[in-house]
Formats: structure tokens, C-alpha cells, sequence
């Protein structure tokens, strides 16, 4: 018998993963139980393999043995400093062989095959979802526990994800990292841009299914839909009143906190509401974005528009009383005669 017949195979009943090794399928069914009966003896966190918990320990020791010599970056364990090293080199090694993309990082091989395999081997035991990656289920665990770790140390508002602390920071500092090539307008995130450059190409790619209405963003489609389903989940915790979306309750609860953390670089002046605040800036600018079809005015507010149109009569009213080849002739006689339709008597 061959040496490959002879070796003895161990599968896991869960998923069907085979090991040569039994120590290996031992490690590999804690993906699946959440056992981590490693723990460590100064703060307690536990793992769930021997070498996580080593790796752990030089946190608290501040050790670190492993420098790369090209940048100078220490590093607790030596294959932490392999990894590292393949941003110098630009290193690839692992390749997925169902589309041949190719990875820095083993696990972000393994990370990526479940794209292809569906595969989401980590479960969440409070409501049941699957998830491909370890990390999609510790954010995820987040909802139920209500835990948010990371704290604005400006305002001390907490969130379950750095990358949404590092947003709402710029509400503070005003930075706008990410610009449009077609208008020049910044944005303080990246989703920010991308919707608002479906204004310029008209690309609304989320659809609702109940009516067909479309949306430049998928955010925008789910809160849709609840007019739809009048489901409300954004609850305030202060006065008890719903909302469909996360926003509306964000802008709600300043009501009642006061909190105006839009805040005009010219003068100072402070606004609740991001929309409060670019009105404003049209009292430094003069921008006139509103412009009245018919005669060309324009002006920096759409009510000064609507009460413009109003008093001009240039309303769908205006339409459906006249032909539309003396459209011209009413409105060069409103034009003329405006000191008679702006009285106030």
C-alpha cells in the first residue's frame, strides 16, 4: 500500500473538512463551537489555540522580538514580520485556483474561496446568521451585545467600528478626504462620493420591487421599502418616537440634545443638520442654485423659488390656463408688470 493510501483521514461531521492530522480537525471543530479553552492569565481573554494565546501575551510584554529591516517594524511573532515583508516585495504567493487571484496572506486565500464556495462556517448562536469570515461575526455579535468599543474622544459618541469612529471624526475636524473630478464637491467618506456621482451619470441601480421606484444607493432602497412595510425599528430612546431610517432618528435625537455638530468655517455659526448648514454658506458664497425656468432668476434658497414662481404665476395652473405658444406673451407681461404682482396688499 502506498504512503498516500495509508494515511488516515479525519473529517469533520459539521462540514466535511478532512485533516491528515486529528490535532488539526481537534482546532479546526472550535470554528464551529466557539470552544477557546486557552486563557490568558492577565486579562483573561481566551482563545482558541495554544499559539493565539503565545502570540497574545506578547501584548501585554510589549516584546517584540522580530524587526523588518527595510522599514524598521517590530513585530511579536516571526511570521507577523513574513507577511509584512511582502508589502516591500509585493509578494503574492497564495492563488486561488478558481479565478487566480492572489493573496499576501494564507488566510486571506482561505477568506476569499468562500466567495466561490459559499461556504460561511461561523454562526451567530443569538439569532442563527452565517458568516464567511471570523471577523463579519465579532462585528456582527455587536448588534445583540450593543457593545461599541470605539469612542470619539471629542464628543464620546461610541461605535462598533473604527472605520465609523474615523468617519464621524471628520464631523469635528471638517476634512473631506475624497473629491468629485466632475464638480469638485468633497466628501468626508468614500460610499459618500460614489452616491453622489450617480447625481452626474443618473445611475440609480437599487430597485424596489413592491413599486419599481430606483435609488442611487442601496441605504436609501431598504429605507424605502418601509414606507411600504410602515415597519419603524429606529426607536428614540428619550420620547419614544420611531423612525424607518437610522438618520432620521440620528437628526431627531439633536432635538433633544441640542447637539449641532455642523459647523460653518467662516463665521462659526453652528447647525443641527448638514443640509442647515450648506443654506447657510450661500449667505457667504451668493450661490444661487435654484433657477426659475421661465425668466432666468435665480436664487439661493428653493422656498425664495417656489414663492417666486408663485407670485409670477409660472405654476402647472399657469400651463393649463394658457396655450402653450402664449406662455411667452403672459410671462414677458408678468415680467414687465412686476411691481403690480409683488404687492403685499
Amino acid at each position: 500500500m502506498s504512503k498516500e493510501l495509508g494515511k488516515s483521514h479525519h473529517f469533520c461531521e459539521i462540514c466535511g473538512k478532512s485533516f491528515s492530522i486529528n490535532t488539526n480537525l481537534i482546532n479546526h471543530k472550535r470554528i464551529h463551537t466557539g470552544e477557546k479553552p486557552f486563557h490568558c492569565d492577565i486579562c483573561g481573554k481566551s482563545f482558541s489555540q495554544n499559539g493565539h494565546l503565545t502570540k497574545h501575551k506578547h501584548v501585554h510584554t510589549g516584546e517584540r522580538p522580530f524587526h523588518c529591516v527595510t522599514c524598521g517594524k517590530s513585530f511579536f511573532v516571526n511570521n507577523a514580520l513574513t507577511t509584512h515583508m511582502r508589502i516591500h516585495t509585493g509578494e503574492k504567493p497564495f492563488h486561488c485556483d478558481t479565478c487566480g487571484k492572489s493573496f499576501a496572506q494564507n488566510n486571506a486565500l482561505i477568506n476569499h474561496r468562500r466567495t466561490h464556495t459559499g461556504e460561511r462556517p461561523y454562526h451567530c448562536v443569538t439569532c442563527g446568521k452565517s458568516f464567511s469570515v471570523n471577523n463579519a461575526l465579532t462585528i456582527h455579535m455587536r448588534i445583540h451585545t450593543g457593545e461599541k468599543p470605539y469612542h470619539c474622544d471629542i464628543c464620546g459618541q461610541g461605535f462598533t467600528l473604527n472605520a465609523h469612529l474615523i468617519c464621524h471624526k471628520r464631523i469635528h475636524t471638517g476634512e473631506k478626504p475624497y473629491h468629485c473630478d466632475i464638480c469638485g464637491k468633497s466628501f468626508s467618506v468614500n460610499t459618500s462620493l460614489t452616491k453622489h456621482i450617480r447625481i452626474h451619470t443618473g445611475e440609480k441601480p437599487f430597485h424596489c420591487d413592491i413599486c419599481a421606484k430606483s435609488f442611487s444607493g442601496s441605504s436609501d432602497l431598504t429605507t424605502h421599502k418601509r414606507i411600504h412595510t410602515g415597519e419603524k425599528p429606529y426607536v428614540c430612546d428619550i420620547c419614544g418616537k420611531a423612525f424607518p431610517g437610522s438618520s432620521e432618528l440620528t437628526k431627531h435625537k439633536r432635538i433633544h440634545t441640542g447637539e449641532k455638530p455642523h459647523r460653518c468655517d467662516i463665521c462659526g455659526k453652528s447647525f443641527s443638520q448638514r443640509n442647515g448648514l450648506t443654506s447657510h454658506k450661500r449667505t457667504h458664497t451668493g450661490e444661487k442654485p435654484y433657477h426659475c425656468n421661465f425668466c432666468g432668476e435665480s436664487f439661493s434658497w428653493r422656498n425664495h423659488l417656489t414663492t417666486h414662481a408663485s407670485r409670477l404665476s409660472h405654476d402647472i395652473g399657469t400651463k393649463a390656463l394658457f396655450p402653450s405658444e402664449n406662455i411667452v406673451n403672459i410671462h414677458h407681461f408678468l415680467k414687465t408688470d412686476r411691481k403690480m404682482l409683488y404687492r403685499t396688499d
